[in-house]
């Protein structure tokens, strides 16, 4: 029995209505999620892979590689002042170009953050103020991605600890050879000087503007051990 050509139609019609709606579902199925699942897998992948890489390939200084490091870093330091911005205002060092490795060392680690957000720790009235530490645990992580080593003392070159000097203190190890403690360092405020330290640590630099705030640090309050009783922090050293 044939068809009457509307309802031929109309089944023609049905046909490719039901095709239409079929096709584009089963497409979205087979391709959308499977792209989307593993494009994300590869880049997470990708991004894992690569912060292995920078972990191992990070570069760390230790005993054995820190002089030959600074030896070659000095090398290729044109700058020779760094300003500390502190809690209680900002001062200017000039570093001594003939003390290689404290002068290197100091800007490298003022390069690297290290002093930011570290405190004046120890005040002594009328004598020094030390910086470079904190009882924060953000310092602790920051020296144990820089390294651990020690620095020479290298106390003949003519620089004495005139008022405004700064100087590194020796590391509180046992250290007979009075090997500078890198990551602190100590500013004279004595007048005119505190001669007695001469021989014994290495002055690097001197203060050349702000000598005021060093004073104004000098000044605070402090509890046992020599510790301010409001913290002074250094809020950022640059290097000029």
């Amino acid at each position: 029995m044939l068809l009457r050509p509307s309802a031929l139609t109309t089944s023609i019609l049905l046909f490719f209505l039901l095709s239409c709606g079929e096709t584009p579902k089963k497409d979205t199925q087979k391709v959308g999620p499977k792209a989307t699942q593993k494009d994300s897998t590869d880049t997470s992948t990708t991004v894992i892979e690569e912060e292995q890489e920078e972990e191992e390939q990070a570069f760390v200084l230790n005993e054995e590689n820190a002089i030959d490091f600074f030896f070659n870093y000095a090398k290729e330091v044109k700058e020779n002042r760094v300003r500390l911005t502190t809690s209680m205002g900002s001062f200017t060092v000039e570093l001594y170009d003939n003390v290689p490795y404290h002068k290197a060392n100091f800007i490298y680690l003022s390069r690297k953050g290290y002093f930011d957000n570290t405190q004046f720790h120890r005040i002594v009235k009328n004598f020094i103020i030390q910086g470079g530490n904190s009882d924060d645990k953000e310092t602790s992580k920051k020296r144990r991605l820089i390294g651990r080593y020690l620095l020479p003392p290298d106390t003949r070159k003519g620089h004495k600890h005139h008022r405004g000097t700064i100087s590194m203190p020796s590391s509180e190890r046992d250290n007979p050879h009075k090997l500078a403690s890198p990551y602190e360092f100590f500013i004279v405020v004595t007048k005119p000087g505190s001669y007695h330290l001469d021989g014994s640590y290495t002055p690097f630099g001197r203060v050349v503007q702000g000598m005021d705030v060093v004073d104004a640090i000098n000044n605070v309050p402090v509890g046992d051990g020599d510790w301010p009783w409001q913290n002074v922090y250094i809020l950022k050293a640059e290097v000029l």
